[in-house]
C-alpha cells in the first residue's frame, strides 16, 4: 500500500477575503492545506492549534503590523518560514521585514504561481517533513536533561524557558535527535541543514554543531557526541565525548537508517 506524503499547511494571514479566498483556493488545488486568518490573534490560534509549514503574512493587519507579528514570533523561537506580502513597494520595507525574520518579501499584485514556486523553493529549505503513518512530530516532545525540545513547533525550551536557536540548528538537531544513538555522517547532516552537499559548508557544519553543544550545555555532560571517522550521534544521557570504534564501519555512511534521516 502506498501512503501519499501529508500535505504542507500554509497559513495565509490577509485582512482581505478576496486575498485570502484567491490564494487559498490556488493553493488548496496545489495540494497545500490551507489555513485562513484575517489578523494577528486568528494566526496565533492557529498556531496554538497545530503546526504550520509556512505563514504568508500581510503587513497591514487591524490589530497588529506584519513587522511587530514577525519579530514576535522569532523572539519566542518561533522558526516558522515567512513570506511577507504587501503592497508597500519601498525597499526600505522589503528590507525591514527580511530583517525582522521574514524569509522572502512577495509585492502585491502578486502571480498566485510565483507565490507557489516561492513557497516550494523555501520548504525545500526547511526542515524534512514527517510522513502520514511514520512518526509525527506535531506534539512530539523530547525532554532530556533540563532542555526540552518540540519537534512540531520547533523550539528549544531550558527548564520552561524558550532558547533562541537558529532554523539551521534545529534541522541538524530535529535529525539527531529523530535517530538518537544512531551515528549520522557528516555529509548527511550538512544535506539536512543545507540542502547541498558537504564541500564548502563543511567548516560551517562544524561551528553550528559546535554552537548546538554551547546551547545544550548541562554541566560535564555532552548531547551530541563525535563519532571518529563517521559524524556526530545524539546521545540523550548526555554521557562520553568522542566514540572512537575498534574498526570502523564505512558502510554506516550509506545505511538505509541514515538515508531516511532526512
Amino acid at each position: 500500500m502506498t501512503i501519499a506524503p501529508r500535505a504542507d499547511a500554509i497559513a495565509i494571514v490577509d485582512d482581505d477575503p478576496r486575498v485570502r479566498q484567491l490564494l487559498g483556493s490556488y493553493l488548496s488545488q496545489e495540494g497545500f492545506e490551507v489555513f485562513e486568518a484575517e489578523n494577528s490573534a486568528s494566526l496565533s490560534s492557529i498556531l496554538h492549534r497545530r503546526a504550520i509549514d509556512l505563514i504568508v503574512l500581510d503587513l497591514l493587519l487591524p490589530d497588529e503590523d506584519g513587522f511587530s507579528i514577525c519579530q514576535r514570533l522569532r523572539a519566542n523561537g518561533i522558526r516558522t518560514p515567512i513570506i511577507i506580502l504587501s503592497a508597500q513597494a519601498q525597499d526600505t520595507d522589503r528590507i525591514a521585514g527580511l530583517m525582522m525574520g521574514a524569509d522572502d518579501y512577495v509585492r502585491k499584485p502578486f502571480n498566485p504561481r510565483e507565490m507557489r514556486a516561492r513557497i516550494q523553493a523555501i520548504l525545500r529549505r526547511s526542515p524534512p517533513r514527517e510522513e502520514p503513518g511514520g512518526p509525527s512530530s506535531r506534539n512530539e516532545v523530547v525532554r532530556f536533561g533540563p532542555f526540552e525540545f518540540n519537534l512540531g513547533t520547533r523550539t528549544l525550551r531550558r527548564d520552561g524557558r524558550i532558547l533562541g536557536i537558529t532554523t539551521v540548528q534545529i534541522a541538524i538537531l530535529k535529525v539527531l535527535v529523530r535517530h538518537a544513538g544512531q551515528p549520522l555522517s557528516r555529509e548527511k547532516l550538512a544535506q539536512v541543514a543545507r540542502g547541498r552537499e558537504l564541500g564548502a559548508f563543511e567548516r560551517s557544519l562544524d561551528v553550528q554543531i559546535s554552537r548546538l553543544r554551547k546551547l545544550l550545555q548541562d554541566g560535564s555532560f555532552s548531547y551530541i557526541l563525535t563519532v571518529w571517522g563517521v559524524g556526530y550521534m545524539f546521545e540523550p544521557s548526555g554521557e562520553g565525548g568522542v566514540i572512537r570504534p575498534p574498526i570502523l564501519d564505512t558502510k554506516l555512511v550509506g545505511h538505509p537508517a541514515i538515508e531516511h534521516a532526512a
